[in-house]
């Protein structure tokens, strides 16, 4: 895969940071997720922790392939709602 929804760093220390992935599909382009701040609603396999962190160790949704891209395209408008009102601007 060589297009701008791939990106693969496999000279990071932490790649693959989530099992479950071929190295070779490996996406790392959504290192730090965009989705993160939805909640419950980001639609990823995620736990809380005892303490309230959301935990997304166990999460491959935008890891796996060049389809990460489009999921972030398709929840954006959730993203920019989410923005519009913590940034006052309902």
């Amino acid at each position: 895969m060589n297009n701008a929804s791939f990106f693969r760093n496999d000279a990071c220390p932490y790649f693959p940071c989530h099992e479950g992935v071929d190295p070779e599909r490996f996406n790392c382009l959504f290192c730090y997720c965009p989705l993160y701040a939805l909640g419950p609603r980001c639609g990823g396999n995620f736990a809380y922790t005892a303490s309230g962190v959301k935990d997304c160790s166990s999460c491959t949704r935008l890891h796996d392939g060049d389809g990460g891209a489009q999921i972030v395209r398709e929840l954006f408008p959730l993203l920019a709602d989410l923005a519009r009102r913590e940034g006052g601007h309902a």
